[in-house]
Formats: C-alpha cells, sequence, structure tokens
C-alpha cells in the first residue's frame, strides 16, 4: 500500500476528532473518503498532508513516516482543500509557475508542466485572466492545477467539483480518473454520485471512527436492507404496512409506496397477500437497487 493510516487519534480539549482512525489506499484505485460535516475528514486529511499532528497513531506515505518527517513527504502529495487557497490577484499561469516553483521546478521543465495542466484542467483560455476574475467553477480547476503541478504520487482532493456545471464535473471525472491511473488518490465529497461514478474503494467515518472500508462493490452487496416500490390504481394507506420497518409514500401520491425490508422474497409474498386481501389493482410491485447514499444514510445514523 502507498498509504497507510493506523491507530491515528486527535484530541481537541476535551473532544476526540480521530478514535484510531484505520485504513489504507493502494495505488490505481481512487479512494471515496465519506462521512457527515464534522466526522474528522478534513482533520485526518491534514494530519496526511502534515498541517497537522496527531496525539497518537502514524501515517506511512510511500514508505516515508509521514508524522516524524512531514517536509519529506510533504512534496509527494498534492493536495486540494475544501476551502481553495488561492491568491485572486494573480494571473493563473502566473499562479501556476509559481506553485510549481515551490516544489523546485524550474526552466522548460516548469514550463512544460505549467502548459500540461492548463490543457488538462481547461484553463487555457483562462491562463492570462486574474484568479479573481474567475467562476467559482474555473477557480476550482486552478486548485486542482495546483494540486498536481508537481506531479505528486500521492493526491488527495476535498470537494473538487464544487461549484462545477454539469459539462465541467464530466471533464474533471475524466481527469481524475486519468491521473489516478498510476496514482494513490483520496476523494472527499458529499456528492454520492461521484463517488459511484468513479471510486473503487470506500472509507466511511463519522464522530471519528471508522464505521466502513471496503470495496464499493462488497459495500453495496453487504446492504442490509432493500426497497419494494409498490404502486396500485387505488389510494393506498401507510397502516396497511405496519409490520414492515421503513415505509413511506413514493413520488406518485398515496398510490405508491416505498417499503423497505431485510428480505425482499418475504416481504413480496406478504404485499401480494394484501394486494388480495383489500382487493386491490396492481399496477407494479419492484426492486429498487441500493444507491450509496442509502447504505451511508443507514451506517451514519
Amino acid at each position: 500500500m502507498s498509504l497507510e493510516v493506523s491507530q491515528l487519534t486527535k484530541i481537541y480539549g476535551s473532544q476526540k476528532a480521530l478514535d484510531e482512525v484505520s485504513f489504507s489506499v493502494a495505488p490505481g484505485r481512487i479512494l471515496g473518503f465519506l462521512g457527515p460535516n464534522g466526522a474528522g475528514k478534513s482533520t485526518t486529511m491534514k494530519i496526511i498532508c502534515g498541517y497537522l499532528t496527531p496525539d497518537g497513531g502514524s501515517v506511512s506515505v510511500l514508505g516515508k513516516n509521514a508524522i516524524d518527517s512531514p517536509k519529506q513527504v510533504s512534496p509527494l502529495i498534492g493536495y486540494l482543500p475544501e476551502h481553495n487557497p488561492l491568491y485572486l490577484d494573480m494571473y493563473v499561469r502566473e499562479f501556476l509557475e509559481f506553485s510549481g516553483g515551490l516544489y523546485g521546478l524550474a526552466g522548460k521543465k516548469l514550463k512544460q508542466r505549467v502548459v500540461e495542466m492548463l490543457q488538462k484542467t481547461g484553463l487555457e483560455p483562462e491562463q492570462h485572466k486574474k484568479i479573481g476574475q474567475l467562476s467559482k467553477g474555473y477557480r476550482q480547476r486552478v486548485g486542482l492545477a495546483r494540486a498536481l503541478i508537481h506531479d505528486p504520487q500521492i493526491i488527495i482532493l476535498d470537494e473538487p467539483t464544487t461549484g462545477l456545471d454539469p459539462n465541467q464535473l464530466v471533464e474533471i471525472r475524466a481527469l481524475i480518473k486519468e491521473v489516478a491511473a498510476n496514482k494513490t488518490l483520496i476523494l472527499s465529497t458529499h456528492i454520492m454520485q461521484e463517488v459511484e461514478a468513479i471510486c473503487a474503494d470506500v472509507v466511511i467515518i463519522n464522530k471519528g471512527k471508522i464505521l466502513a472500508a471496503d470495496s464499493l462493490e462488497n459495500l453495496k452487496s453487504k446492504a442490509t436492507e432493500v426497497q419494494l416500490v409498490l404502486e396500485t390504481e387505488e389510494e393506498l394507506e401507510l397502516e396497511w404496512f405496519q409490520q414492515f420497518n421503513g415505509i413511506q409514500f413514493g413520488s406518485k401520491g398515496k398510490n405508491e409506496v416505498l417499503i423497505s425490508v431485510s428480505h425482499a422474497g418475504d416481504a413480496r409474498k406478504e404485499i401480494m397477500q394484501l394486494i388480495q386481501q383489500k382487493e386491490l389493482n396492481l399496477i407494479s410491485l419492484n426492486q429498487n437497487k441500493k444507491n450509496l447514499e442509502q447504505i451511508f444514510r443507514e451506517i451514519t445514523k
């Protein structure tokens, strides 16, 4: 593993922000790092990058101790924080040249790298504008280009698609996938569709504790509940379905009910019996595939 976090602990006063957090990330696989606000995501990422010192635990980056040797590890990491810090009075190209210079790039190598980042992030038309003149979406692109300018082996992106329109989302997703092909990449986001679209592995954290760490495929297969969608010609009453744990009316009003169950087969039999008892005209009874958002809510509720 190119990045290993072990028993990471961070305490602020009486609050334990991280409680023995452990996970690992393999190269070539994008890890979705998920959790509610205040769960400990940003704290974890800042410790990995060397901005914060933990109260316990260890972080290994490409075999190097990130806690004891942050200056050696920092150049190996590209980090885009949630609140994208930029020099608004600098021009886009100027800012990227400045950022590359901080990592020791110079001369022809620096110019080539800047051109490559401008092309990959779609910033070529904006390169001679001041950053302060750019939209929020384009500022995100500048932050992403800055994080990648030194060709790091470990890339950590905190809410990288904030402010992007649908077309820009597609482009940035493609860029993230391309970059991650031979890198180690952590993507932290609140947008579950982003994780489902590009991540191979998922870590879910809440209140400083890791609640799940697995491949996205395995996490979905372990989901404890499924959702059945019943639609009839007649209006339905929720009290008819009291034997089930989770019930609510669907998008079609009282003619459609959503039922969360643990065993779909048994539930279907009960529902069909109910339909016969109430002499209802069935339109459809379907099973929804559980998406990551539903799994996330189950785990963190």
